[in-house]
């Protein structure tokens, strides 16, 4: 499907005069959105330590013995594993609870460590003796099992994970209607974790046929069954190829449940829902089509407004930008200068501009370089509000990352979009009020880090107050900032673009006339 993918997200004025530098990068954010999850508490892999049933063995299980030896851990789930081999193979009176005793001694022993002996357990044999205990006519009970003990093996390092490849059409096969809700949701969570592993598992969970009976678990209006699978699809749709994102917005029900889900649920189902919203708005453009049309922008921009859970505003604010970032005259067509849903667009994200937390602020000032990358309108929405005060005070206080993100929020401020590859139409009164209000410096320090996106958004800006500061007041300004120095450390620099764009700047505004005149 050549439509399926994102070709470019938006935010080009600012950039296009030296290119379209953003070009992929929605889909950068969907791959750095895996990884920050992996190393978050939302992670891409996840230990089941209490289970999907509502046993109150399980819930005994949960208070582990964390420090216990692991040589002593070790040898104990290899008599486990030989003791569940023998149960396999036990024929007689009490099979299945001796199966089932054996299973559940070896999940105990996967679930009490943070880092459980996943490596021994496959090497004594556990994974087609699982496998066995996954197959069809198998109680409930040990099914249960034999799914959660996969499910720890899945979050184990990445050869331990892809041992589970035999495994892989027993777990999806009982995520059918057949199956009990609790079976359903463990077999999910163990597929969870094995999307979450990467790309390769992610291609052969496709091929086999696991979204469709996941996007079915997530239909219904709540419970931790629909949360869990929610997950799982999140895991599942990250690409890089879009296809199964398209393919997933595309299931019967799914859309209806995504704006139910982020209408009503609570904040956990809410943050599994927007993570799946995440990935579909970044890789597909049907998808990111659909959503627009639907009422979810409206939803979110509510949830942004009301909730004060840091889990949920990231996902929440990452599928707004992607949403904003998308095709610009379907974004343009809901954020409609004047009405009420983009005026409070700009209010929730001037709340993320004031949080503590800084991964909002930074969010925040994505989305509104993407909000700035617009009409004039657009630009003068933003302008005009509270926002600007809080990113001239970021762009000079904030760690690097946001300040970055601030500049293409001032940037795009001050020009015009532009037909054709020319260069940007200036806003000089917003460049001017800009200027003197001190934004020149933060874009100097750019020009001067060693990050060359940074460093051309730098230059770009300094091109802008060069041209067009009335009265020829910009040489002025930029030397009082030490800007020629900064520009001249790129003499001799190995990026050509940064190199040409640099010195054709110090050469033009600083010649050997400049400064005569006085």
């Amino acid at each position: 499907m050549a439509d399926d993918g994102l070709a470019s997200h938006r935010r080009d004025p600012i950039k296009s005069s030296v290119g379209n530098v953003a070009a992929h990068r929605r889909r950068q954010h969907a791959v750095t959105v895996g990884k920050e999850r992996r190393e978050s508490l939302v992670r891409a892999k996840r230990l089941c330590r209490v289970g999907t049933s509502s046993d109150t063995e399980a819930e005994v299980e949960s208070e582990m013995i964390i420090e216990e030896e692991q040589s002593i851990l070790e040898a104990q789930t290899s008599s486990a594993v030989e003791e569940l081999k023998s149960a396999v193979a036990y024929q007689g009176k009490g099979a299945l609870q001796k199966r089932v005793n054996a299973l559940r001694e070896l999940r105990r022993l996967l679930s009490k460590s943070e880092f459980p002996p996943v490596e021994t357990a496959i090497a004594a044999g556990a994974i087609p003796l699982l496998v066995q205990c996954l197959s069809f006519g198998s109680p409930d009970e040990q099914l249960l099992e034999g799914a959660w003990c996969l499910t720890n093996i899945a979050a184990g390092k990445p050869e331990e994970t892809k041992a589970l490849l035999p495994a892989l059409p027993w777990l999806i096969a009982h995520l059918g209607e057949k199956s009990s809700l609790p079976v359903a949701e463990q077999c999910a969570w163990a597929l969870g974790n094995v999307a979450g592993e990467g790309e390769e598992l992610r291609i052969v969970l496709l091929s086999q046929g696991a979204l469709q009976p996941l996007a079915r678990m997530m239909l219904p209006n709540k419970g931790s069954t629909v949360r869990t699978a929610a997950w799982a699809l999140s895991n599942l749709i990250k690409g890089p190829d879009p296809r199964a994102a398209t393919e997933l917005i595309k299931v019967d029900g799914v859309l209806d449940a995504i704006t139910r889900h982020l209408k009503k649920a609570d904040d956990e189902l809410a943050t599994e829902v927007a993570w799946v919203v995440v990935y579909l708005s970044a890789l597909s453009n049907v998808a990111t089509s659909m959503l627009i049309k639907s009422d979810v922008l409206q939803l979110l921009v509510e949830r942004l407004a009301t909730s004060s859970s840091l889990q949920l505003l990231i996902p929440i604010l990452r599928s707004l930008g992607n949403l904003v970032a998308g095709d610009s005259q379907t974004s343009y067509a809901v954020l409609i200068p004047g009405q009420e849903i983009t005026d409070k667009v700009i209010e929730v994200l001037v709340k993320c501009l004031k949080s503590e937390h800084r991964v909002l602020k930074k969010e925040a000032a994505w989305v509104l370089s993407n909000i700035a990358a617009g009409s004039v309108e657009h630009k003068q929405l933003i302008y005009s509000s509270e926002a600007v005060v809080l990113l001239l005070r970021l762009l000079s206080t904030a760690p690097f990352d946001i300040r970055k993100e601030v500049a293409y929020v001032l940037g795009n401020l001050c020009v015009s979009p532009i037909n054709g590859n020319g260069k940007p139409n200036l806003i000089v009164d917003h460049l001017v009020s800009l200027v003197h209000k001190g934004c020149l410096s933060g874009f100097v320090d750019l020009v001067r880090s060693a990050d060359t996106e940074a460093a051309r958004l730098g230059l770009q800006f300094m091109e802008l107050v060069l041209r067009g500061m009335p009265n020829g007041e910009g040489p002025k300004l930029v030397e009082r900032e030490d800007g020629i120095d900064a520009m001249e450390r790129f003499q001799f620099h190995e990026n050509e673009d940064l190199r040409n764009m640099a010195n054709g700047l110090v050469d033009k505004y600083f010649g050997e006339e400049y400064g005569l005149e006085e």
